[in-house]
């Protein structure tokens, strides 16, 4: 089962290192879940979900497509956007004012 960690940091311009470090764990393990090199427990995602502010479902729902459905650039960086969610979530950003045009 894959999970969507590394879709969902993209989204919301977040760092493993950031998430691992929230989540409090290495960045090497956090890095080793997000590429799908290691199973983490229940409580793990749970704190991982929690971390990104999802429901622990998204982690493992399935992508909207094959791949990137687009990308939005805001001044250097690039937004991947794979979904409604995706783009609900980066004019969320941009409205508070956490993304400035």
């Amino acid at each position: 089962m894959e999970l969507r960690i590394r879709e969902i940091l993209e989204s919301k311009d977040i760092k493993v290192s950031s998430l691992a470090e929230t989540v409090g764990i290495t960045r090497a393990n956090m890095s080793n879940i997000v590429n799908g090199k290691s199973t983490p427990s229940l409580e793990t995602l749970e704190k991982i979900a929690n971390a990104l502010e999802v429901d622990i479902t998204e982690l493992f729902a399935p992508s909207s497509s094959v791949g990137i459905i687009g990308v939005i650039r805001i001044r250097d960086t690039n937004y991947n956007i794979n979904s409604v969610l995706d783009l609900s979530r980066l004019l969320d950003r941009i409205e508070s004012g956490e993304i400035v045009l």
